[in-house]
């Protein structure tokens, strides 16, 4: 290849988020806190436990003189347009973060650059050893030619397992089962990182399926069919492939079992003891971590079918259509006056625009209602002391007190035998108010005699005001004779 071709390959490379990241001003920085919150522990997070966290740890590079002045929401939204981020929603509605796969290959390519290790190691050297001879093997087509091997490989584990019996086979030294334990980790997460890519690969395929899918003019039962070739399509893509590959060795219940054991065992030598403590919960994880990127991959991948039909019989998949068919009749309309008109030619037409701030909501801060809040508390009144003439004021302003009422007519009756409400009201103040003379019209009406008279009668209210009424003329009388005299002639009587 020559260097300008290399030149123009590197430069398109420089502007892919990887080597984004790599050149960015605080890289250390944005990597460091990546690392820490994304890629050791949880690989996905809240938004809001996220921002909390690295809100925290932008204080303590502010106080150590790093130039952050941004909040950790404004830096989480940067990161996610440089794609270092990939945002989600998780099974309750809430946006969760994660870091992207080229943010997880710049950190590892760092890591690697800080990593004290020989140019080429031994357990490199015997991987790349055995994979060609594996290679060779497999890939011989005389069958006499790989039975020779066969023959000459059983003869060499014959001989170390009589060593081993003899006890002439010693262990591993420690500096180097280290040694192959660490690239072991590498490996793995390079593997991890794969998954990742597979991912992102099938995410790619299913927008692109999209875009043919709106683009495609014929019926509802010819986009369906065309949806579900897509996704055969996706399944024999060269992702596909290979992440099939990846699952039918994770899934096999003997390859797993002995990549359980392989693991216990392992963590049981005496060399694991000079492991950092994040080597080993990567390694005790390994299996954990696999499984969870390929389950992963597995649900985007088997998913794309019924989401990509949910879509085509959905509104918005009408609305997009619709939008297309918008798109391509003005792309239609500008190549028909494009040799009349030229790009910068004015043709007095104005067009307003529509636009709208878009805002992550993570960036949003939720109202606290107890700021607002008012001190609701009852403070405590004085004690009162409530004698018996309190209570029966308080039970004369809620009811008409007959028993008085009762009492003042039988003491005028006795004095004179027959008496109307008027004269009962001039002989004894209306208590109560307008209650009185209701309730001496109300005995009148059960015991009294109403006359075809009117009698107008006064009264003072509790509020001081002197009032007055016509009511009509009712008689009490003490003797039946004398209420039926009165009944008879229609008006006032005297023995």
């Amino acid at each position: 290849m020559h260097p300008a071709t290399q030149a123009a390959a590197l430069r398109q490379l420089r502007q892919q988020p990887t080597w984004k990241l790599l050149a960015a001003e605080h890289a250390p920085a944005i990597m460091a806190l990546i690392q820490a919150h994304l890629l050791t522990g949880p690989r996905r997070l809240p938004a809001s436990l996220l921002v909390e966290r690295v809100g925290r740890d932008l204080e303590r590079f502010r106080a150590e003189g790093w130039d952050l002045p941004q909040p950790a929401s404004a830096y989480l939204a940067d990161w996610l347009a440089a794609g270092w981020l990939e945002r989600g929603l998780s099974a309750d509605g809430e946006e969760e973060y994660e870091a992207s796969a080229a943010a997880a290959q710049a950190i590892r390519f760092t890591r690697e650059l800080s990593a004290q290790r020989t140019v080429a190691t031994e357990s490199r050297l015997g991987l790349v050893i055995g994979q060609l001879v594996q290679l060779a093997e497999e890939s011989e087509p005389d069958p006499q030619v790989r039975a020779r091997r066969l023959l000459r490989e059983r003869e060499r584990i014959d001989a170390r397992i009589a060593a081993v019996r003899d006890g002439r086979l010693a262990p591993l030294p420690v500096d180097r089962a280290l040694e192959r334990l660490r690239e072991i980790l590498t490996l793995s997460d390079e593997l991890a990182g794969d998954f990742r890519r597979v991912r992102d690969d099938f995410r790619t395929l299913s927008r692109e399926l999209r875009e043919r899918i709106v683009d495609n003019d014929g019926s509802r039962g010819d986009v369906l069919d065309a949806v579900f070739a897509d996704v055969d399509l996706i399944a024999d893509s060269d992702a596909g492939k290979t992440f099939r590959a990846f699952w039918r060795l994770l899934t096999d219940p003997q390859q797993s079992g002995e990549l359980e054991a392989a693991l216990e065992a392992v963590l049981d030598r005496d060399f694991a003891a000079h492991l950092s403590r994040r080597e080993r919960g990567e390694l005790s994880g390994l299996t954990g971590t696999l499984l969870e990127r390929g389950g992963e991959v597995h649900d985007v991948l088997y998913q794309f079918a019924r989401g990509l039909k949910q879509f085509v019989q959905s509104r918005e998949y009408r609305e997009q259509q619709r939008m297309s068919a918008l798109v391509k009749t003005a792309q239609r309309g500008s190549l028909a006056v494009k040799d009349r008109l030229r790009a910068q030619q004015s043709i007095d037409r104005h067009l307003t625009l529509p636009s709208a701030r878009l805002r992550s909501v993570s960036q949003l801060r939720l109202h606290d209602p107890t700021l607002d809040a008012v001190d609701g508390g009852i403070a405590h009144a004085a004690e009162s002391v409530i004698g018996l003439d309190v209570i029966a004021d308080l039970v004369a302003r809620s009811e008409i007190d007959f028993r008085t009422l009762e009492s003042h007519i039988a003491e005028l009756l006795a004095a004179r035998g027959q008496v109307t409400v008027a004269e009962l009201l001039r002989a004894y103040p209306a208590a109560q108010g307008l209650g009185t003379v209701v309730g001496y019209l109300a005995l009148g009406m059960r015991d009294g005699v109403v006359a075809s008279a009117t009698d107008r009668v006064s009264w003072r209210g509790r509020d001081g005001i002197e009032r007055s009424a016509c009511i009509p003329r009712v008689y009490f009388a003490s003797k039946p004779d004398l209420r039926s005299g009165i009944a008879a002639g229609g008006g006032e009587w005297a023995p």
